[in-house]
C-alpha cells in the first residue's frame, strides 16, 4: 500500500507534467505581469504540494525523502520549464537555501565534541576530498566523458550531505567508544560541502580561463598553480573571518537573550528573522571579501553552536528545522527538474549506475583510508566511514551554479542526479546493517 502510494503520485505529476503545456500557454496570454505571477506561483506550489507528498508517501519505505523530491522534480520538467531560462533564478535560490542548510550543520555539532575531532575531520573533509577528486577524475575520462565534464563532477560529487546524513546517524545508537564516528561523519559532512565550494569554483575558473584539463598532468598543474593556490587560499581565510563576523553578530544576540530575566526570557515570533538573516549576510560578506560564502555560513554556525543545550533557543531551532524539511530541501532537489527531463536521465542510466559504483565502492574507500592514516581512528570506524558517503542538496547546488556557466555539458546534471540518487538510496538503507556487522552499536540497537 505505501509503495502504491508512490507510484500514483509519480502517475499523477507525470498526467500533470504532460497538461503543463496547455496550462503554461493560458499563462503566457496574460498581460506581463500577471503572466511572470501566474508562472512563479506555478512553480512554488509544485515544490511545496509535492514536496510534502513525497516526505509524506516516504515515510515507512525504503527511499528517502530526498529521492523521491529529485525523481519527481525531473518528472515534472515540462512543468517547471518557465525556471529554465531565468538560469540565475534558481542559482540563487539554491546558494540561499544552502547557506541556511550549512549553518545548520554547523549546529549540529557542539564545539567542545568538534576541537576533540578536528584532526581527523579536517584530514577526511580535506585531504579525503582531494583523493576523492584525483581518483574520479581518470575513471570518470576511462568511462568515456571528456575533460571539462570529469573536472567538474568530480568536483561536484565529492562533498557528502548532512541533511541527507544527520537523520540517518540518528537511527544508530553506537557504542560508547566508537560514538565519535557520527560527529565525525557529520563535521565532515558538512566541512567538505564548503571544501567541494570552493574545489568547485576553482576547477571552473580554470576552464573559463582556457586552462587545458584534458589530462591529470593539466589539471593537477593548473590546480596546483601559484595563482591558483593563491585563489584557494584566499577563499579560505577570507570565508573564515566572514563566519568568525557572523558568529560575532549570533553571539550578541545570545547575549542579549541570556540577558532577560528569567520570566521574560524566550524567543518571540519575530527572532527568527534575525538567526535566518545571519547566514545569508555572512555569505554575502565572504563573496565581498572575496571567500567563501558556504564555509563562511558553517563557521559562524559552528561558533555561535546555537544547539539543543540552550533552552531559549529551542524555538528557533525548531522552526529551522521544520522550514529546512518542508521547504529547503524538496525546493533544492526538485529544482533538478527544469534542467533534467525523463529522457536524459533514462539515456545516462547505465552511465550514472557505473559512476556511482566507481564512487561509492572505490574513491570513497580509498579516500577515507589514505586521508586517516595519520589519525587514531581505527580499522572499524574507518570502514564505517567508507560506506557512509552520502551526496545530495550541496552537490545539486553546485551542479545547478555550475550548469548556469557550462550550458553545453549536457551530462553534468544528469549524472549528478544519479549519484544523488543512488547514494541517498542505497547507503541510508545500509548504514544500520553495516554498523551492526562491524559490533560499534549498542547490542539490540
Amino acid at each position: 500500500m505505501k509503495y502504491g502510494k508512490i507510484v500514483a503520485l509519480f502517475v499523477f505529476a507525470f498526467l500533470l507534467n504532460r497538461a503543463a503545456p496547455e496550462i503554461l500557454h493560458r499563462f503566457a496570454a496574460l498581460d506581463g505581469t500577471e503572466a511572470a505571477i501566474a508562472n512563479s506561483l506555478w512553480c512554488l506550489g509544485l515544490f511545496l504540494a509535492f514536496g510534502w507528498a513525497c516526505s509524506k508517501f516516504a515515510e515507512g519505505t525504503v527511499f528517502p525523502n530526498f529521492t523521491l523530491q529529485l525523481l519527481v522534480g525531473i518528472v515534472l520538467h515540462d512543468a517547471l520549464a518557465p525556471i529554465a531560462p531565468q538560469i540565475m533564478i534558481p542559482v540563487v535560490v539554491c546558494t540561499a537555501l544552502a547557506a541556511i542548510i550549512l549553518k545548520g550543520g554547523g549546529d549540529e555539532l557542539q564545539r567542545a565534541d568538534f576541537v576533540k575531532i578536528a584532526f581527523p575531520t579536517l584530514m577526511i573533509a580535506i585531504v579525503g576530498y582531494l583523493v576523492t577528486f584525483f581518483i574520479m577524475f581518470p575513471l570518470l575520462v576511462w568511462l568515456g566523458l571528456d575533460g571539462r565534464t570529469a573536472a567538474l563532477l568530480a568536483a561536484i560529487i565529492g562533498s557528502t550531505d548532512p541533511a541527507a546524513l544527520i537523520p540517518t546517524l540518528k537511527q544508530v545508537v553506537f557504542k560508547a567508544e566508537y560514538r565519535r564516528v557520527s560527529d565525525i561523519a557529520v563535521a565532515e559532512s558538512a566541512l567538505n560541502d564548503a571544501v567541494g565550494a570552493i574545489f568547485t569554483a576553482a576547477v571552473a575558473s580554470m576552464i573559463l580561463a582556457g586552462t587545458s584539463v584534458d589530462s591529470m598532468a593539466a589539471l593537477a598543474a593548473g590546480l596546483f598553480s601559484g595563482e591558483n593556490l593563491l585563489m584557494l587560499g584566499k577563499q579560505f581565510l577570507f570565508g573564515s573571518i566572514a563566519g568568525v563576523i557572523g558568529w560575532g553578530a549570533m553571539w550578541a544576540y545570545e547575549t542579549m537573550q541570556a540577558r532577560e530575566s528569567a520570566s521574560k526570557r524566550g524567543e518571540t515570533t519575530y527572532d527568527f528573522a534575525l538567526v535566518l538573516a545571519v547566514p545569508l549576510v555572512t555569505f554575502l560578506l565572504a563573496q565581498a571579501l572575496h571567500g567563501n560564502g558556504f564555509l563562511a555560513a558553517f563557521v559562524a554556525g559552528l561558533l555561535a553552536n546555537y544547539n539543543h543545550g540552550k533552552g531559549y533557543f529551542d524555538t528557533t531551532l525548531r522552526a529551522m528545522e521544520v522550514k529546512i524539511e518542508s521547504i529547503a530541501k524538496p525546493t533544492i532537489f526538485m529544482m533538478v527538474g527544469p534542467f533534467v527531463a525523463l529522457g536524459d536521465l533514462w539515456e545516462s542510466a547505465l552511465l550514472g549506475l557505473l559512476v556511482s559504483l566507481l564512487f561509492i565502492l572505490v574513491a570513497r574507500p580509498l579516500a577515507v583510508m589514505l586521508s586517516l592514516l595519520p589519525t587514531p581512528i581505527n580499522m572499524k570506524e574507518k570502514l564505517f566511514l567508507s560506506l557512509v558517503r552520502e551526496t545530495g542538496v550541496i552537490p545539486v547546488v553546485l551542479a545547478v551554479i555550475t550548469v548556469a556557466q557550462f550550458p553545453d555539458l549536457k551530462l553534468l546534471m544528469p549524472l549528478t542526479a544519479w549519484v544523488v540518487v543512488w547514494t541517498l538510496t542505497l547507503l541510508p538503507a545500509l548504514t544500520p546493517w553495516w554498523s551492526k556487522k562491524l559490533g560499534i552499536v549498542q547490542p539490540g540497537a
